[in-house]
Order: structure tokens, then C-alpha cells, then sequence
């Protein structure tokens, strides 16, 4: 089971490393990092790459792809092979999946017109507008698209389609393997429970516009 983790310049390392801890995991899975070109690639913060193994163009088919998102996503969204390629293999995919604002290239590739999907909070206007029907849950099913919404959602994400593919006791036993038993300290993990203040302030300065 080929499972194709696309990177970019300024991608977010938790949308795509998270998910590739859970999926690794299943029975029968290649997972590989592709980008355009092979060697490393960026993430957002400037401090860490994760290496790309292999081109895109290697892998034309892959059963399972998945999109994180980041900062980068925007110049990666205007067109060029990212966005081509996602196409072309979104076509043929058993499962698209996305995490946070990877569901923006998604959507720009044509792969989410008319189908419910989510994404980070700033971004769910965004994504409306690319034909997407936007979803304020943490994990959304859509055929065979799976969205995960912000960030750490791609763990969440992951897990469930563990479990749609594998079963539940092979996914219950990914997550204690990861040993994922979240308990935050704090209770500001969604602008429905984060203090109002750091909510405004948080989308005063985002990227996207209302």
C-alpha cells in the first residue's frame, strides 16, 4: 500500500510527521515523502527539513496520498507541479486526505467541489471558496476524502482512517503504540473555548481574509 506524504517549501512538520507515526504503522504500508524535486525541504519555522526520499513524478498512483498544510501552501496553491500532480493522482487515489490547510491544495486541485471538508479555523472561509462545503469538526468523511482540521488534528485524522482501512483493534493499537492519551494543560485548543482575547488576536493576524 503505497502512501505518498507531498512536502513543500514552509510546510507544517506536525501535519505531515503526525499522520506519518500512525500510518507507518499499518499492515503492508510504504510510505513515502515526495516533493518536486528529491533532498530536503523547509518547514515553516526555517529550522527543520524532512527529506524528500523521491519526485513526484515517481509515484504517479500512490493508493493513499496526504497534503499538510503550512504558510506554504499558498504559493504552492497559485499552480505549478505540486498542484498538478495532485490532480492527476487525486484521480486515481483510494484515499486524499489533508491536514490543516492542506485541504486548501485540495480544494485548488479540483478534488473537493461539492464534497464536506475541513481545515485549520482561520481558514474555513477560504475554503468555502474553493468549492469545498466547509466542516467545523476535527475529522471529516467525504467519500474518500479525509480532511483533518488544524495541525494536531492530523493525528485524529490518521487514526480514523487506521481504522476504516485496517479495523479497530489495529488502530487501537497504533494509538497506544504512539501512546496518544492527549491531556492539555490548558483549555484553548478551539476559538470555541479559547479565551476571546487570543482569538482576536490570532485572526488579526492571519493570512486570510474574512
Amino acid at each position: 500500500m503505497d502512501i505518498a506524504i507531498v512536502l513543500y517549501d514552509r510546510f507544517t512538520a506536525l501535519d505531515a510527521v503526525g499522520p506519518y507515526e500512525v500510518l507507518s504503522r499499518l499492515p503492508g504500508a510504504r510510505v513515502t515523502f515526495l516533493a518536486v524535486e528529491a533532498g530536503p525541504v523547509a518547514t515553516d519555522n526555517g529550522m527543520l527539513s524532512v527529506l524528500a526520499q523521491r519526485p513526484l513524478s515517481d509515484l504517479p498512483e500512490p493508493e493513499i496520498l496526504l497534503v499538510p498544510g503550512g504558510p506554504g501552501e499558498a504559493v504552492a496553491r497559485a499552480g505549478g507541479d505540486v498542484l498538478d500532480w495532485l490532480s492527476r493522482a487525486g484521480a486515481s487515489a483510494t484515499w486524499i486526505t489533508s491536514v490543516c490547510t492542506g485541504s486548501l491544495l485540495l480544494g485548488a486541485a479540483g478534488l473537493l467541489e461539492g464534497r464536506r471538508a475541513t481545515s485549520h479555523w482561520l481558514a474555513m472561509q477560504e475554503l468555502g471558496r474553493l468549492g469545498a462545503t466547509p466542516v467545523e469538526e476535527r475529522v471529516v468523511f467525504d467519500g474518500n476524502v479525509v480532511s483533518g482540521a488544524g495541525v494536531s488534528a492530523g493525528i485524529d485524522m490518521a487514526l480514523a482512517l487506521a481504522q476504516r482501512i485496517a479495523g479497530t483493534e489495529v488502530a487501537q493499537a497504533i494509538q497506544l503504540g504512539i501512546e496518544y492519551d492527549p491531556q492539555p494543560p490548558l483549555d484553548a485548543g478551539s476559538p470555541r473555548s479559547a479565551p476571546a482575547p487570543i482569538v482576536a488576536a490570532l485572526r488579526s493576524r492571519s493570512r486570510f481574509l474574512a
